[in-house]
């Protein structure tokens, strides 16, 4: 059974409940007191990589600040090798403004902080992977540090997941590496307007399921009344795809495995189960 390395972001996740968004100009009132949660495409797909029973390593940034420590801390309790988050001296840990609506839709603002930090420097742990590792990656953290540990990923015999979101033109190489490229259905447009051709091309439509290089995957239902909360479902689907294929399963095995936990997802409040910092 291979190692899942995840390679991206920690943010301290600021959340407000709202009846609906705001449009434009206007101003609304949050329903209930201001909540924060464990974040961050990166960390998001680290504790579900772990709950699906993989292996884990984070390679991330944090400040020097309560938040970022007792995230470390977190991926610790969970099991997750913490050792190489490095502690930023010159930025903040970072963060995401996020409203929810009563429909279990949400709305989100990303502050980087010291994940804009995470350099070639910090990829030692990349340079350990063998044949039969994943390294998971996402592009909240610099597209050159992922694009350097990708093609250091491949030459030690890894696979390469790539999660293109917040959607971001990647090096054709880089892409080529990706087995597979995952997007949702906005960014796969984002991906068809550019001259980008993925080899491995992996889309997911929320509960309508996914597509794999054009094989349709049915999504798991969930009751309308079951959804509390849609914020890191899509991150859910990516650690636990990762981990599937770390333990050798076979693509449809990997993706019922991440439906499951992507449909788990959107049933507590959060990115992550008891996601409080």
């Amino acid at each position: 059974m291979g190692r899942v390395v995840v390679l991206g972001s920690l943010n301290v996740d600021l959340v407000a409940s709202v009846e609906r968004h705001p449009g434009p100009g206007e101003t609304i009132l949050a329903d209930a007191a201001l909540q924060r949660f464990a974040g961050g495409k990166g960390g998001n797909q680290a504790v579900a990589a772990a709950a699906a029973g993989a292996q884990v390593a984070m390679v991330a940034a944090v400040g020097a600040d309560d938040g970022g420590q007792a995230y470390a801390a977190r991926l610790r309790d969970r099991g997750i090798d913490a050792s190489a988050v490095r502690t930023s001296t010159t930025a903040p840990t970072g963060q995401a403004w996020i409203t929810v609506d009563d429909e279990g839709e949400n709305a989100i603002v990303v502050i980087p902080g010291a994940n804009a930090e995470v350099t070639t420097d910090d990829l030692t742990a990349v340079d350990g992977l063998t044949e039969g590792d994943v390294l998971l990656m996402q592009l909240e953290v610099p597209i050159r540090t992922v694009a350097a540990a990708a093609r250091l990923a491949r030459s030690k015999g890894a696979r390469v997941v790539i999660n293109a979101a917040p959607y971001a033109a990647l090096p054709h190489d880089v892409v080529d590496l990706a087995d597979p490229l995952v997007v949702n259905e906005h960014e796969a447009l984002q991906l068809a307007d550019s001259d980008l051709t993925p080899s491995s091309l992996l889309v997911t439509f929320g509960a309508a399921g996914c597509s794999w290089d054009g094989r349709r995957h049915d999504g798991i239902p969930v009751d309308d009344a079951d959804v509390v909360d849609t914020t890191g479902a899509g991150d859910a689907f990516c650690g636990a795809l990762a981990a599937a294929l770390a333990a050798g399963a076979d693509r449809d095995e990997a993706v019922r495995a991440a439906s499951r936990a992507g449909a788990d997802a959107v049933r507590h409040r959060g990115a992550q189960p008891d996601p409080e910092l």
